[in-house]
C-alpha cells in the first residue's frame, strides 16, 4: 500500500502546472455540475411536470453537445484550448444560474440546450490539453488521476446538493421547489468559481517535451489521414454503442430510487456520492491492473464485470441491493474511463487528438440524445419496476457488445504490442 501512495506521489509531483491548474479548475466545476446532475430532474419533478421533460431535457442538453463537439474541436485546434475551455465554462455558467431560476416548461429546454452548446467547448478541448501537457508514459496515471477527482468532486457536489435541500426544508421551512432551488445556484457559483483557475492557465503547450517523448516511444507512427479516421471510426462506434446504454439509465439514476423505492433526497444524494467515491478508488486501482495485464484487457475486464451488477440493479426490489449493485457497477465501468481515453491518445497522431476526442464524445452525446426520450417512455408506458428493468437490461446487452466489438478490432493489436 504504501509502495501504491509513493509511486502516485511521484507521478503526480511531475504533472506540470497547466495540468494542475486545470485539475484544481475541474475540481470546482464538477462538484457544481454534480449538484445540478442529482437536482435538477428532482427539481422538474418538483415543478409538476411530467418525466417527459426530464426527458427532453437530457435530450436536448446532449443534441447540443452532440451538434457542437466537432466545431468546437476544429476551433480549439484552430484558437488554443484555453480560451476555448474558458469561454464555455463562463457561458455555461450563466446557463446554469438561469435554468435554477426559470420555471417554465420552453425555456428550461431551451436553457438546456444552450448548456450543452457551451459545455461542449470545456468537454472537446480538455482531453487533448492535458495529453499535449503530458508525456506519454504519464496518461494513464493522468488521466486517472484527472477522471478520480472529477469523480470526488462529483461526490461532493452530489451529496452537498441532497443534504442542503433537506436542511433548509426543515431548518428554514421552505417548500420543497425554493430548497432545490437554493441547491441549484450555490451550485452554479461554485462552478463559477472554477473559472480562476482557467485563466491562468499557459495556452502553449511544452512541444519539446512531448515531441521528444513521442518520437522515442513511437519512431514508426503513422499520421495519415485515412489511417486515423479508421482508428477514430472504430473508438467512435464502440462509445457510440456505451453512449446508447448509458443515456438508459445514468439520467434518470436518481428518479430510479426516487420513484422505485420512494427514498428521501438525502438517500439519493449519499448513495449517488458514495458511487462516485467507488469509482474514484477504482479509477486510481486502474493503473495497477493496467500494469498486470495491459491497458486494452483491463479495459474490457472493467467492462464485462459490472454487467452482471447491473442486471442486479435492474431486477431487485430491495433498496440495498439495488444499492450495492449500483455502487459496483458505477466504479467498475466508470473506472475504464481514463484508461479508454489513454489508449486513443496514444494510437492517434497528435494532430489528429482534437478530431478524435470531438467525434468520439459527439457520437457518446448523440447515444445519451436519443434515449433520453426512450427511457422516459419505457417508465410512463411499464411503471417504475418493468420499465427501468427494461431499461438497465437494454443497456446490459448494449455494453456486451461494445466490449465484444473493441476486443476484436483493438484487443489482438494492443494486446500483441503491450
Amino acid at each position: 500500500m504504501w509502495k501504491w501512495f509513493a509511486d502516485w506521489k511521484k507521478k503526480v509531483s511531475a504533472f506540470n502546472r497547466n495540468v494542475k491548474l486545470f485539475m484544481l479548475a475541474n475540481v470546482l466545476i464538477s462538484i457544481g455540475m454534480g449538484v445540478f446532475m442529482v437536482m435538477y430532474n428532482l427539481y422538474i419533478k418538483e415543478l409538476g411536470m411530467p418525466e417527459t421533460i426530464n426527458g427532453k431535457v437530457i435530450s436536448m442538453t446532449a443534441l447540443a453537445s452532440a451538434i457542437m463537439l466537432i466545431p468546437a474541436g476544429f476551433l480549439s485546434d484552430r484558437f488554443g484550448r484555453k480560451w476555448m475551455i474558458i469561454g464555455g465554462a463562463l457561458f455555461g455558467a450563466i446557463t446554469l444560474f438561469y435554468r435554477s431560476m426559470t420555471v417554465v416548461e420552453t425555456p428550461i429546454v431551451y436553457a438546456a440546450f444552450l448548456t450543452g452548446i457551451f459545455m461542449a467547448f470545456v468537454q472537446v478541448s480538455g482531453v487533448p490539453f492535458l495529453a499535449e501537457n503530458t508525456k506519454p508514459k504519464e496518461r494513464v496515471h493522468m488521466f486517472s488521476m484527472h477522471f478520480a477527482l472529477m469523480t470526488v468532486a462529483n461526490v461532493i457536489g452530489s451529496l452537498f446538493g441532497g443534504v442542503l435541500s433537506d436542511v433548509l426544508q426543515v431548518t428554514l421551512s421552505l417548500g420543497a421547489v425554493e430548497s432545490i432551488r437554493w441547491a441549484l445556484l450555490i451550485g452554479a457559483i461554485t462552478f463559477t468559481i472554477g473559472l480562476i483557475p482557467l485563466f491562468k492557465l499557459q495556452n502553449k503547450n511544452p512541444e519539446p517535451i512531448v515531441v521528444k517523448e513521442v518520437l522515442e516511444e513511437k519512431p514508426e507512427i503513422d499520421d495519415s489521414l485515412k489511417r486515423n479516421l479508421i482508428l477514430i471510426f472504430h473508438f467512435s462506434f464502440a462509445s457510440l454503442l456505451i453512449g446508447l446504454g448509458s443515456g438508459l439509465v445514468i439520467p434518470y439514476l436518481n428518479l430510479y430510487f426516487s420513484n422505485r423505492f420512494d427514498a428521501s433526497n438525502s438517500f439519493i444524494g449519499l448513495i449517488l456520492s458514495l458511487g462516485s467515491g467507488m469509482t474514484a478508488v477504482a479509477m486510481l486501482i486502474g493503473p495497477v491492473l493496467v500494469k498486470k495485464v495491459g491497458k486494452v484487457r483491463a479495459l474490457i475486464l472493467f467492462q464485462i464485470v459490472s454487467i452482471p451488477f447491473l442486471i442486479l440493479t435492474a431486477y431487485t426490489t430491495s433498496l440495498l441491493l439495488a444499492s450495492i449493485g449500483f455502487l459496483v457497477r458505477q466504479a467498475l465501468m466508470n473506472a475504464g474511463n481514463p484508461i479508454q481515453s489513454a489508449v486513443a491518445m496514444e494510437i492517434v497522431s497528435d494532430k489528429y487528438k482534437g478530431l478524435a476526442n470531438s467525434i468520439n464524445q459527439t457520437v457518446f452525446q448523440l447515444g445519451w440524445a436519443t434515449m433520453g426520450p426512450i427511457a422516459a417512455g419505457l417508465v410512463i408506458s411499464f411503471g417504475s419496476y418493468w420499465g427501468y428493468t427494461y431499461a438497465f437490461s437494454i443497456t446490459g446487452v448494449l455494453y456486451v457488445i461494445s466490449s465484444t466489438y473493441y476486443y476484436f478490432i483493438f484487443g489482438r493489436r494492443k494486446l500483441s504490442e503491450e
